[in-house]
């Protein structure tokens, strides 16, 4: 076709939106942030790079569900845009069992390990003895996302 282009021409720019973050707590006006294309990419790289010290050989599991952004952002792009290797796991840290979460860590050399309090206090109700039964060597960096973490946990 004598009118058809060679050449691809993109329709965004990386200050073009990405998408809408919306969230109404309780007694709130409802509030919204556009994240752009550009902008929210180097923002998911650089809290890797920096505060998570990541690297290309790492192997990072981010447990949050991907439709969150902490699950979208920390669990797909970030590690990705770093050339990390990303590990996903659908199911819950105590299904079928409560050392599933560390049988994986074990068999697949997880690096680093991204959870919420949340499910680390879900896992202290069954004891250390399902976590001592499993290598955790292979990890190098632990992060707790959502909430403060509290003492307890984090030992």
């Amino acid at each position: 076709m004598a009118d058809q282009q060679d050449v691809f021409e993109p329709d965004q720019s990386i200050i073009d939106n990405a998408w809408v973050s919306d969230w109404k707590a309780l007694e709130e006006k409802a509030k919204a942030i556009v994240h752009t294309h550009g902008g929210y990419q180097v923002g998911t790289y650089t809290t890797l790079k920096q505060c998570f010290d990541i690297k290309e050989e790492d192997r990072w599991w981010c447990t949050a569900d991907p439709g969150w952004i902490t699950g979208h952002s920390y669990l797909v792009y970030g590690p990705l845009l770093n050339g990390a290797t990303v590990f996903m796991h659908e199911g819950g840290p105590t299904y079928p069992y409560p050392d599933g979460w560390w049988q994986l860590v074990e068999y697949y050399g997880s690096t680093g390990f991204y959870t919420a309090p949340t499910a680390i206090r879900t896992l202290m109700r069954f004891g250390d003895a399902w976590v001592r039964k499993h290598d955790l060597s292979s990890l190098r960096i632990l992060g707790s996302v959502g909430e403060p973490i509290n003492p307890e946990a984090w030992r």
